[in-house]
């Protein structure tokens, strides 16, 4: 991922008006992020630990999306649970379910979409191997960096598909 700037990443938000982009709090130490490790920018709001952001390319343009965890969500769980992002085996809360509100219409319904997600929003620096997850299964992959990395970029693309998608849940079954 090419670095960022703070007015990019503001303006990238899509699934929140441009006043509560302005009020989110970005990374510290944005200019010294290991961009060449990064697919995507995610991180946690350390003032306000129910809520997340991730910053991505879409159909080539940056989009940013809000992230929250649901209430109820932040349990302390005490088994083995698994980012549906990158698949990295977490132990404890390594993991949660977080939360997007969809684009539009639907978002301004309250309509959201989740997934259980890493915590920390580090999945490009798990599967490079760059980050450890806390008392993780030991297992090993066949699958190349490469082919990795691509799952864990489609796997996104999908969750932002579906942040974007505005049909009905009605009209979707």
């Amino acid at each position: 991922m090419e670095p960022l700037g703070d007015k990019d990443i503001r303006a990238s938000f899509v699934n929140c008006s441009k006043g509560e982009a302005s009020r989110i709090s970005l990374p510290r130490g944005l200019a010294e992020l290991p961009w060449a490790d990064l697919d995507f920018l995610g991180w946690r709001d350390p003032g306000a630990p129910d809520r997340g952001y991730l910053v991505a390319e879409r159909d080539g343009a940056l989009v940013g999306v809000t992230l929250r965890v649901p209430q109820g969500g932040s349990r302390s769980l005490t088994k083995t649970t698994m980012c549906s992002l990158c698949l990295t085996a977490h132990g404890g809360s390594g993991v949660s379910l977080l939360a997007a509100r969809k684009v539009g219409p639907a978002g301004r319904d309250g309509n959201t979409v989740g997934a259980y997600m890493c915590a920390d929003l580090a999945c490009p620096l798990y599967v490079r191997g760059k980050r450890t997850p806390v008392l993780a299964m030991k297992y090993k992959e066949s699958l190349t960096l490469e082919e990795r990395l691509a799952r864990m970029t489609g796997n996104l693309q999908e969750f932002l598909d579906r942040v974007f998608r505005t049909e009905s849940a009605a009209a979707a079954r």
